[in-house]
């Protein structure tokens, strides 16, 4: 079969000129023609990823008056959203640019195990930050007594070990199957559905363990901030001030847009994998590929725009850097 790519053909790999050992990542079936177009978009927001996250992590560390639990949280999920970028972003450029599929069976296994356990981990961030303004404004007399740094450390370790210790039965649960038919992959990463198809034994395992994965870390942190937030709709409307009811929404702003821009594109891609058996298949891996790249490029500009002290901070970062500069050239 022939696959047609921007400016070349090439022949699409199949399990009888593939070493048993290697997958081929396909890109997105049904748009190759468009592969080329499609790789700008997610240059751009793979450079925004990278720049907009290093200045949210140098503003933060440099500036002493914003070394507060918010914005120490905004910190990890900033860091994770790099870690996350860089084990997908790479290869898919690869793909779009120049047909770069081939993988090995390992680095495919590893580009699952962390894809999925940052996502996991940002999760876990998220529901943090979701308590951190629920003790803001429903106890904030206590607020420092609360999340004290130690705390906000063991958040920290906390979110990579379950993410880490949730995904890591998948690799060995995939490794006990044999794959006696094609190693082409349709998708743009190893994603952990995508390689389980490929499987030619009982799958069932690696199935019920994937679905229960997910419920328990999407279902219960979408519970747990949901019920977060209820309670701060309660304390907020008990307000008897407009202005302050106003001011205690505004700051959690930012929060409910990052959940909305995080969680949105996950469930509609989770479901569509699970339910959507009508829906096209460049349909699902566009909306994966959403869910992996829009919520790290457009977090940091939510909290640059939306948050008044990091949008100062950064602000009167580039006026030191053009000062810097200027006072050079004399």
């Amino acid at each position: 079969m022939l696959l047609r790519t921007p400016g070349q053909i090439m022949e699409s790999p199949n399990h009888t000129n593939l070493d048993p050992s290697l997958f081929f990542l396909l890109g997105i079936p049904g748009l190759e023609q468009f592969h080329l177009w499609l790789s700008l978009p997610v240059f751009c927001l793979g450079t925004a990823t990278i720049v907009g996250n290093i200045i949210i992590l140098v503003v933060v560390a440099t500036e002493p008056a914003l070394h507060k639990p918010v914005y120490l949280f905004l910190c990890m999920l900033s860091t994770i959203d790099l870690a996350a970028s860089f084990s997908t972003i790479p290869k898919l450029l690869a793909i779009l640019w120049c047909g770069a599929g081939h993988i090995s069976a390992s680095a495919c296994l590893a580009q699952m195990f962390f894809i999925h356990a940052f996502c996991m981990m940002e999760s876990t961030v998220l529901l943090a930050m979701a308590f951190d303004r629920y003790v803001a404004i429903c106890h904030p007399l206590r607020y420092t007594t609360i999340l004290t740094d130690t705390i906000i450390a063991r958040v920290g370790v906390v979110a990579m070990v379950r993410g880490s210790m949730l995904m890591l039965p998948c690799p060995f649960l995939i490794g006990r199957l044999s794959f006696c038919q094609s190693h082409v992959i349709p998708h743009t990463y190893c994603e952990h559905m995508a390689v389980v198809k490929l499987a030619c034994g009982d799958t069932r395992p690696n199935r019920v363990y994937g679905l229960t994965a997910a419920l328990l870390v999407i279902g219960v942190d979408l519970f747990c901030i949901a019920l977060s937030y209820v309670f701060i709709a309660r304390a907020v409307f008990r307000l008897s001030s407009h202005e302050a009811r106003s001011k205690a929404l505004g700051t959690c702003g930012s929060h409910v847009c990052v959940i909305l821009i995080s969680y949105t594109p996950a469930l509609f891609s989770f479901f569509t994998h699970r339910f959507g058996h009508h829906v096209p298949l460049h349909i699902h891996i566009l909306l994966a590929n959403v869910y992996l790249l829009f919520p790290p490029a457009l977090n940091p500009m939510v909290y640059g725009v939306k948050t008044k002290e990091i949008r100062e901070r950064v602000v009167r970062v580039f006026q030191r850097g053009q000062e810097t500069g200027v006072k050079a050239f004399e």
